[in-house]
């Protein structure tokens, strides 16, 4: 049996009708996290991490962050040392939310090391938000852990 031009066009319409009603149905099935659940709150005290990334950009040198398999280090600059450091770090998987964590820290040396028990072998933002001498930090930067 021989088709027509009139039938091969109907069905490669109706595949095409078919192909986008089934990407239709499995994007609505994605799930999607938001970068945290009070979004919007956030957004408005924004610039108080503006100010300190600009706070962050005057120090001698910037944060280095590294990991073994054990745990994860962050060194500050020598600006600070001896000086009480309250360090709030968050560790912020674009993956999955259930990945991301919290730290509160205080330290008075340069270095403040976080253990790798409760986090995942994945790419992570790291967020460091801290306060020397009553003045605010914020620095952002990417770490790969790996086993």
């Amino acid at each position: 049996m021989k088709l027509g031009w009139g039938w091969k066009i109907g069905i490669m319409y109706g595949g095409f009708v078919a192909l986008i009603l089934f990407l239709v149905i499995s994007s609505s099935r994605q799930h999607i996290d938001l970068v945290s659940k009070n979004y919007y709150d956030a957004e408005i005290g924004y610039q108080k991490v503006i100010d300190a990334g600009k706070n962050q950009s005057t120090l001698s040198t910037a944060l280095q962050i590294h990991a073994n398999e054990h745990t994860v280090a962050i060194d500050f600059p020598n600006d600070f040392k001896n000086k009480s450091i309250e360090c709030n770090v968050q560790f912020y998987a674009p993956v999955n939310s259930e990945w991301d964590r919290n730290f509160s820290l205080n330290t008075q040396s340069n270095t403040i090391a976080i253990s790798r028990e409760s986090l995942k072998n994945t790419r992570y933002t790291v967020k460091i938000n801290f306060t020397v001498d009553g003045k605010a930090y914020y620095q952002e930067s990417e770490i790969y852990l790996h086993v």
